[in-house]
């Protein structure tokens, strides 16, 4: 990938595939802060809220990142998740 390369119409940069996210934030979010978010689907886990979503590139979700620290937001985790395989990619 070159770098400051544009995104093709789906928003995906070329030569990059989009991951998988889930990040983790201390406390519960409201209404209000989940909008700084439109991206990501969130859930809450006892006390604390859980994004996940499908990024498009290293720099989606270091604004993600960028973002939780501008609002003073605590992040616990960020993992990358690898999606199961579905029955159409199960071999057997």
């Amino acid at each position: 990938m070159r770098p400051n390369e544009p995104p093709d119409e789906n928003g995906t940069v070329l030569g990059y595939t989009p991951k998988l996210y889930l990040i983790h934030v201390k406390g519960h979010l409201g209404a209000t802060l989940l909008a700084a978010f439109p991206e990501m689907v969130s859930q809450q886990r006892g006390a604390d809220c859980m994004l996940t979503g499908l990024l498009p590139d290293p720099s989606a979700l270091f604004g993600i990142i960028a973002q939780i620290e501008a609002l003073g937001l605590e992040l616990i985790e960020i993992r990358q998740l690898v999606p199961s395989p579905g029955p159409a990619d199960k071999k057997g």
